[in-house]
């Protein structure tokens, strides 16, 4: 493991779980705070958190999330840095908060918006640029392929940032995902209002992942894991799937 290039003992860290994480998938969540901590930060999990408002401007509510944009300021504006195991819900924070606001005038809210979005990371983003570590002193000895999610690839550009993660993670066998840039087809409400043409997107995606001949699909979003997996888990393929928090959180202890 390498040792993280910034005095992360100073840094105010928050862990922003995300709602669908919070209700579906905690574990991932638990895994981002013991990555954390291993490498030597203090995670705080303010409890009064709640949805980032994505739910809300993907379908055209914008104004609606206006409060949820309001708590989120609030709950995460005394901290330096907000960490999040999700490209989805940081990207909405990220691209799409000032615009909210900006739809009802709020001159004050927005100023609070400028001022928090920069300090709000995805997992991924903040481990390599904000503390410059990818050798995390994870253990992992299984066959992974990584799916870039949409949100992670090209709203936040994170790039080759998880997979240099990856690489680094003791044990793994890391291999190449056919069609890798391709949208899986979940899309939030996509999924629910184009149903066939988003399960056609997963099949794909599915067969390109066993085509991988990897044991574990890994991805920085569940809801995109959650469309992939339960594809994968209908055609009894054994494929599992994880959050890369969870991969990286992995130790050789938790392997025995």
């Amino acid at each position: 493991m390498t040792a993280p290039t910034r005095a992360v003992a100073d840094l105010k860290v928050a862990l922003f779980a995300t709602c669908f994480n919070d209700t579906m998938w905690p574990e991932t969540p638990k895994a981002t705070v013991r990555l954390l901590e291993r490498l030597g930060c203090r995670v705080e999990f303010p409890a009064d958190q709640t949805c980032c408002g994505q739910m809300l401007t993907n379908t055209g509510y914008g104004s609606k999330a206006v409060p949820l944009v309001r708590r989120f300021v609030d709950v995460f504006g005394g901290y330096d840095a907000v960490v999040a195991p999700s490209g989805s819900c940081v990207g909405s924070v990220r691209e799409q908060h000032r615009g909210i606001v900006e739809l009802v005038g709020d001159h004050r809210l927005t100023s609070q918006v400028e001022q928090v979005t920069p300090k709000v990371y995805e997992l991924s983003e903040f481990l390599v640029d904000v503390l410059g570590v990818t050798d995390v002193g994870a253990y992992f000895p299984h066959r992974v392929t990584y799916h870039p999610t949409c949100h992670s690839l090209r709203m936040l550009r994170v790039g080759d940032r998880p997979l240099q993660l990856l690489r680094a993670v003791r044990g793994i066998d890391l291999l190449e995902l056919p069609g890798a840039e391709e949208c899986c087809g979940f899309g939030g409400t996509f999924a629910m209002k184009n149903a066939d043409v988003s399960i056609a997107m997963g099949s794909d995606k599915a067969r390109h992942v066993v085509q991988s001949g990897a044991e574990v699909v890994v991805a920085g979003d569940n809801s995109c894991l959650a469309h992939i997996g339960g594809i994968l888990d209908r055609q009894r393929s054994g494929v599992r799937r994880m959050h890369l928090a969870e991969i990286l959180a992995s130790t050789e202890e938790d392997q025995a």
